[in-house]
């Protein structure tokens, strides 16, 4: 089974693509949380595990955690983040 993690700095505004974000500035959000993002793999249909103590390798003093998202086996990581990340826009409106 594959594995995929979704870190908050993926979907971030504030962060440019340099510093790790996936998603075009439309999709992107202000300071997604761990919650958010496994909420939204979840109304996708997949199995999402927070893990609180983790840090993104690009801002390690941030202790952001991340989601590890299982069963999306039939999807490329790209289009999982694209779909999350809309998600998560939708939840904000």
């Amino acid at each position: 089974m594959v594995e995929n993690v979704i870190w908050p700095a993926y979907l971030d505004v504030t962060l440019s693509r340099a510093e790790g974000r996936r998603v075009s500035e439309e999709l992107a959000v202000d300071e997604p949380t761990v919650e958010e993002i496994a909420k939204a793999v979840q109304q996708i249909g997949y199995d999402a595990t927070i893990e609180r103590d983790k840090a993104y390798s690009r801002e390690p003093w941030a202790d952001r955690g991340r989601v590890v998202v299982r069963g999306a086996d039939d999807s490329s990581k790209n289009d999982l983040v694209q779909a999350v990340a809309a998600y998560v826009a939708a939840m904000r409106e």
